[in-house]
């Protein structure tokens, strides 16, 4: 089963309110978006939102350009019906890859990952997704991505992930991205099982050109 089809059945047999990741509300995420993003125009991009309460968080916040990418259409369609009317007003929906999206250069000021970048198990895929960062990241704007930590698990939703350090995950990056801030989190899944995770917030700085990673 391709990777589109295999989240669409996810979230065609498990309402949004089962799946392990499932958080009412995205309080970790949100407050360190508002440490970095003070200014409530700042272009914000979640990664992998699909059916995500995230992107309901920052408009409750009044942030008032926000991006919510996932390959599944199935996720996108129940957070736009949860939304209602305000989803066509106030979001930009992008059904795609993360990896070859045709994102705008250089245009947003944070990048949120929760539970995406675990699943790049392939070196070639992390690979892609930082390109992608490097492209749509504007200089100066923010990286936040969770993943599952070394103690959390080996498989999620039927796939197998990687799991990190915060100084792993801030290795997959590279140049040009300065560590801000590292959290543990204790994430309970709607059956109640305690998951691992990590929260990784990098400010993006590319090097000048000929110095280190060149900004793509």
């Amino acid at each position: 089963m391709d990777p589109r089809s295999h989240w669409d059945a996810v979230y065609l047999a498990t309402p949004p309110s089962e799946v392990s990741w499932f958080q009412p509300t995205a309080t970790r995420s949100l407050a360190l978006i508002r440490r970095v993003a003070s200014n409530l125009d700042t272009p914000i991009i979640d990664v992998g939102g699909g059916a995500s309460t995230l992107v309901d968080d920052l408009l409750k916040a009044s942030y008032d350009d926000v991006t919510v990418l996932d390959l599944s259409g199935v996720a996108l369609a129940t957070a736009q019906a949860r939304l209602g009317p305000s989803a066509g007003r106030r979001v930009q929906w992008i059904e795609a890859d993360v990896r070859t999206a045709p994102l705008p250069r250089a245009k947003y000021g944070v990048w949120h990952d929760r539970a995406v970048f675990h699943f790049l198990t392939e070196a070639a895929d992390r690979e892609a997704y930082v390109a992608q960062v490097r492209r749509a990241v504007r200089p100066g704007g923010y990286v936040l991505v969770s993943t599952f930590a070394l103690n959390g698990p080996q498989r999620c939703s039927g796939l197998e992930v990687s799991r990190y350090s915060p100084a792993g995950l801030h290795a997959e990056f590279g140049a040009g991205f300065r560590l801000v801030a590292a959290e543990e989190e204790e994430h309970h899944t709607p059956s109640g099982v305690l998951q691992a995770f990590i929260y990784c917030l990098c400010r993006y700085d590319p090097p000048l050109s000929g110095a280190g990673q060149p900004h793509r």
